[in-house]
């Protein structure tokens, strides 16, 4: 593999932020919806009549209508989408934090699947896979070649089916198969620790249906290691969203009740709302999960650690807390997606849906971040020599057609990103096996950002960059 591609795998499994979105999942039954343009509409049926009768082959019928819907949606913006059945199931997997398969978080090594961690109780927990395994085969597929995404389906599939994972492991320099059983699994979107006595951290990879008491139970379990807890890092980074009764929850937790979080804009009645910090908000059937946690987490010094992969229900937090004072924003300028989507079944069975952008979101001071972020109250780079990959990362400004100057490029960006990408390529060039170093994983003791979150925490000195500096705002009015 050469090193171009290389180091855009290295990008590929950072964040590709905004894939989860700020959603309401609510479905709302509107029969107010615009006349039907009869003319535009002849001429979709004119043209679906020649192009099943003329195409050079005979063409799915059921093809050119999902082509349709899925040409119409994309057309708008970058997250709105039509779902097909299997592509919405995957979409509610995703958000639901639940899926059939092995259980494992995995990365990619020298183009094999890297176990990253295999989730506690899983199929793959219990059959003895460890960090660092790499698989090699899936059945009789060999991984090398394979996309990560392909050796994803590999390993998905249906409840109580086999799958024989190949494994190298190198701390023991040996190859052995393993058949395990797929089973429902949990994924856990937070994880939380004690780093040092009295300084706490805690992470949320996104947020999905069960973020919000998974959040509440690592924070109480924190509070029960140590009660005098004297400073808490949130860790917003690379997390690209998702539930948008996640980020007001986890707001809410943090400041006074019924404040605002967040507020909305857009062109139906249901999209013009504002959220506040109360249960009512976010509870779901009368059940606040935050109720059992201990009062000093209204008041607990915090800092929040974002970078350019938070976006949406990341941003929501770290604006809400920002914009009351409630925490120190820490890190590099965030996404920029500043928009809500819903998304709408589009059959009595369900089984198909819309996600459209509904409304643009705001926080408790009135800022649209769209296309421009959470600007930091302090810049910190991804390691103490300075920014590896943060040049190169694609924000909500770089996508086509996203709300605002949707059809403008900003060339000093695409500049930057290509030298950035450049310099990569040829230091990659360079090493023997052409393979760039990652950064280290969140949470550790070699994670430079979060160690300079600590200091602030403490009082004491913090490496702040030296070259960040905050994007330019978009030329384009907001719309």
């Amino acid at each position: 593999m050469g090193a171009k591609l290389k180091v855009t795998g290295l990008l590929t499994l950072g964040a590709v932020a905004g894939a989860l979105t700020t959603m309401q999942l609510t479905a709302i039954a509107r029969n107010n919806y615009a006349p039907i343009p009869l003319a535009e509409m002849q001429q979709l049926a004119r043209a679906f009549e020649i192009l099943k009768s003329d195409y050079v082959e005979p063409v799915d019928e059921k093809k050119l209508i999902t082509d349709a819907l899925t040409g119409m949606a994309a057309g708008l913006d970058p997250h709105s989408q039509y779902f097909d059945r299997k592509s919405y199931k995957e979409f509610r997997e995703a958000v639901s934090g639940k899926f059939v398969g092995v259980g494992i978080e995995i990365g990619m090594e020298d183009g094999v699947v890297k176990v990253v961690s295999p989730i506690e109780g899983s199929p793959a927990f219990k059959a003895g896979l460890k960090s660092g395994d790499l698989i090699t085969k899936i059945d009789d597929t060999a991984v090398k070649g394979l996309a990560m995404d392909q050796a994803v389906k590999r390993m998905r599939g249906e409840k109580n089916t086999k799958v024989a994972l190949t494994i190298f492991r190198k701390a023991e320099n040996r190859s052995f198969t393993v058949t395990i059983v797929r089973d429902e699994i949990l994924t856990q979107s937070v994880r939380a620790k004690m780093v040092e006595p009295g300084y706490a951290w805690l992470r949320v990879s996104q947020f999905q249906e069960r973020t919000v008491e998974d959040f509440a139970t690592k924070l109480q379990d924190l509070y029960k290691q140590d009660p005098n807890i004297k400073g808490l890092v949130l860790d917003l980074r690379n997390d690209p969203g998702g539930l948008l009764e996640g980020a007001l929850a986890l707001s809410a937790a943090f400041l006074p009740t019924n404040v605002v979080v967040v507020s909305t804009n857009g062109q139906i009645p249901d999209a013009k709302a504002t959220y506040t910090a109360s249960p009512e908000i976010y509870a779901r059937r009368g059940y606040d999960p935050l109720r059992g946690l201990p009062a000093a987490v209204k008041s607990v010094p915090l800092v929040v650690l974002v970078n350019e992969g938070s976006a949406s229900a990341s941003e929501i937090v770290a604006g809400a807390l920002q914009d009351h004072h409630r925490a120190i924003v820490m890190g590099a300028q965030t996404f920029g997606k500043g928009s809500v989507q819903s998304v709408r079944p589009l059959t009595p069975e369900g089984d198909t849906a819309l996600k459209i952008t509904t409304a643009r979101y705001y926080t408790p001071s009135g800022r649209s971040i769209q296309a421009k972020g959470i600007v930091p109250d302090v810049w910190l780079d991804e390691t103490a020599e300075g920014n590896v990959f943060a040049a190169l990362r694609m924000r909500e400004a770089d996508l086509d057609k996203h709300l605002m100057n949707g059809e403008e490029k900003d060339e000093a960006r695409e500049k930057a990103r290509e030298e950035a990408r450049k310099k990569l390529e040829d230091q990659a060039a360079k090493i023997k096996d052409g393979t760039i170093k990652p950064l280290p994983e969140f949470g550790t003791t070699e994670d430079f950002q979060l160690a300079q979150a600590l200091n602030r925490l403490k009082n004491r000195p913090v490496m702040v960059s030296k070259t960040m500096t905050e994007r330019a705002p978009e030329a384009t009015a907001e719309q």
